[in-house]
């Protein structure tokens, strides 16, 4: 399986790095970022591009893959829902739109959140703008797509993208996840490739789908 990925510096996409680059079911790894990942792999390649919405369908680039996974995100906290929107939506959609354009039969996976509202509506504004890309990609045509939508992350001990702040939760972890939904950044990756390989019930996935796939991808 040849896979396109994005967030390789971010925490979740960084994880999910680190298992397509162990799994022998992934032959190659296309990172799609503003910036290097800063790893060298004989599975990895990188496509830097200062602006997602520069990508376009006549990229040779992105053709000749099997999924898509797109962990690229930003915190909501001191935006307006427009400047949220234009990254989390639109950006989002011009991406899933390319990579459908060159790879008809590709399976996109889409890292979303837990508290994610599929009606796109209620008072919380990163909830309904992240609810509303899962439904638009969901009739997009992809072979599939599946909505990853985790609580409490605990990141791999390799990962070198993580901040003061998921640090500090990654040392509480073992008491948060007796008490809110819960997995690791591991699990993540492992229900990624599973997926996109085998499918699953269900198109959107809770922390608990997430170790459940995981089990199977291990």
């Amino acid at each position: 399986m040849n896979v396109i990925l994005t967030g390789a510096t971010g925490m979740v996409g960084e994880g999910v790095l680190l298992q397509c680059l162990a799994n022998p079911t992934v032959k190659q790894v296309l990172s799609v970022s503003r910036k290097s990942c800063g790893r060298k792999h004989p599975k990895l390649k990188e496509l830097l591009v200062d602006d997602f919405l520069q990508l376009s369908a006549d990229n040779p680039n992105l053709k000749g893959y099997d999924a898509c996974f797109y962990c690229a995100g930003i915190s909501s906290n001191g935006m307006s829902e427009q400047e949220y929107t234009h990254i989390t939506y639109d950006t989002t959609l011009h991406f899933a739109q390319v990579v459908l354009q060159l790879n008809p039969q590709i399976t996109f996976n889409f890292v979303s959140g837990a508290g994610t509202n599929s009606s796109e509506k209620g008072g919380m504004m990163w909830a309904r703008v992240k609810g509303r890309t899962e439904n638009a990609l969901q009739r997009m045509g992809f072979k599939a797509v599946f909505c990853f939508r985790p609580g409490l992350l605990k990141p791999d001990p390799e990962q070198r993208y993580v901040t003061g702040t998921n640090k500090f939760m990654a040392t509480i972890y073992p008491v948060l996840s007796l008490l809110v939904p819960h997995c690791t950044t591991r699990e993540v990756g492992l229900a990624m490739i599973h997926v996109a390989e085998y499918g699953f019930p269900k198109t959107i996935l809770s922390s608990k789908d997430i170790r459940k796939a995981a089990e199977k991808g291990n």
